[in-house]
């Protein structure tokens, strides 16, 4: 089915693709988990690369996208699990945090993980 230019799935298929994006790739894997773990609050790209031990600029292509290596529509925005909110006196600051379905597939990925 489309809408408009968009390709509009069933939720089950929907789940399906972010749960197989996120176990394609590790980084976007810890960022869920991270920001999980710290909700209902953000975070920034630094703490976050911290944190789970990486670069600031996997973390940023893994939410954001960046060309090749991260795919956009594979990036955790785009996939409808992280959502940027901007702050700051000119909305400088960026901070990153988990949507409501993003908490629901990380919940579910967890939930697969303890059952084996």
């Amino acid at each position: 089915m489309r809408d408009g230019d968009e390709t509009v799935a069933s939720p089950n298929i929907l789940k399906t693709l972010v749960k197989r994006s996120l176990r394609r790739s590790n980084v976007r894997r810890k960022i869920a988990d991270y920001l999980f773990d710290i909700s209902p609050s953000g975070s920034y790209t630094s703490e976050i690369a911290y944190n789970i031990k990486t670069t600031p600029t996997n973390v940023i292509g893994a939410i954001r996208g960046m060309n090749s290596r991260y795919r956009s529509d594979e990036s955790l925005i785009s996939l409808n699990i992280v959502e940027q909110i901007n702050s700051g006196k000119n909305n400088d600051i960026k901070l990153y945090k988990l949507t409501d379905f993003g908490k629901e597939i990380v919940e579910s990925l967890r939930d697969n993980t303890r059952r084996f």
